[in-house]
């Protein structure tokens, strides 16, 4: 039995808004990884099944290895199809948006969203969720909006509507926010719901291969160069960092994910308690950051990185050059060492 933590209000409006609605456009946060994706897959394939007409729109691509999920090939790139995206707003009766707490985290489809008359409705499982939905399920204390997700499907009484197709989507996205149950997923509840997505044929050991067990030869070359080459590990700290330029990353033809998952290997180190990774892009440094224990790294990007996210899995973005990014962050570690010394 899973607890009831949603307002019944909250799911009683939803539920309005489905039953009123046709068209429904279904959207989520710049970059989407595992959650982002799985999540708004699974409501396609749920809403869709109740006779609703439902589009995806991302603000830009996504991961390569997220493209084997069922329904993957209708979703649209907003940024390829800029003109198609702003009809399907305009139009729609409906706009539910998963995993991202404010409309700027939507990039390019920000304008899009709040311009839309259409009702809002946002699930999502990240902090400060800002006010801008007519409808707002957020638990920040979940390991995953899919997760959320799942649950919000049970209260609307739609549990029989997750097919297959759908229960792999909501696996992925839990597979994927928690490093496949290696850390946020301390909830037993979350083994509930899985055993449920696995009634339904959702099939693990395909997900798995897919979503963590598949890599190009330049990536594994890419991966293997920034670990032998570029990982600092800062002992009486308990910290790591690799950092990546951009003239490195096109040297291996890096393509969007290739670093995926690379920010967690320094953890397998004994006595690293944090992880940092930092890449460079064009106009900025990305930032990823991980931690084992209760080491907030959410905390830590939004002290340092002007950033967020929860507290093993986070990350930021800076505007200066990558020299001085990492820089910073080794000239200021005894004092991040010191701040959040209580953590362990």
């Amino acid at each position: 039995m899973i607890s009831r933590i949603i307002d019944e209000n909250s799911i009683h409006r939803l539920k309005t808004y489905l039953d009123d609605a046709e068209k429904i456009v279904v959207t989520c946060h710049v970059a989407p990884d595992g959650d982002a994706i799985g999540s708004s897959l699974a409501a396609m394939h749920v809403f869709s099944a109740l006779g609703k007409d439902v589009k995806i729109v991302t603000p830009d691509a996504f991961l390569s290895n997220l493209r084997t999920l069922p329904g993957a090939k209708e979703i649209i790139d907003g940024t390829k199809y800029p003109e198609f995206a702003a009809q399907l707003f305009a139009e729609a009766d409906l706009i539910i948006c998963l995993d991202f707490n404010e409309p700027r985290r939507a990039g390019r489809l920000q304008e899009l969203l709040t311009s839309a008359t259409a009702p809002k409705v946002l699930i999502d499982h990240h902090l400060d969720p800002s006010d801008f939905a007519d409808v707002t399920i957020s638990h920040p204390d979940l390991c995953s909006t899919c997760f959320l997700l799942f649950r919000v499907l049970c209260r609307l009484e739609l549990f029989n509507f997750i097919d297959r197709n759908a229960a792999e989507c909501l696996l992925a996205g839990m597979m994927t926010d928690t490093g496949n149950f290696s850390y946020n997923a301390s909830d037993p509840e979350i083994y509930i719901v899985v055993a449920e997505l696995l009634k339904k044929n959702a099939d693990k050991e395909r997900l798995y291969r897919d979503l963590f067990n598949t890599f190009s030869l330049n990536c594994m070359r890419l991966n293997s160069y920034a670990i032998l080459k570029k990982l600092e590990v800062f002992r009486e700290y308990g910290a790591a960092l690799i950092v990546l330029s951009r003239e490195e990353l096109n040297r291996f033809h890096y393509t969007k994910g290739d670093t995926e998952g690379l920010v967690n290997r320094p953890l397998s180190i004994p006595g690293v308690k944090f992880s940092i990774f930092m890449r460079e892009e064009t106009d900025m440094v990305k930032v990823s950051a991980r931690s084992v224990g209760s080491f907030p790294v959410n905390l830590l990007c939004s002290d340092y990185f002007n950033g967020g996210g929860h507290l093993n899995a986070a990350g930021g973005e800076l505007t200066c050059s990558l020299e001085e990014a990492a820089d910073s962050f080794r000239t200021n570690l005894k004092e991040i060492a010191r701040k959040y010394s209580q953590y362990k």
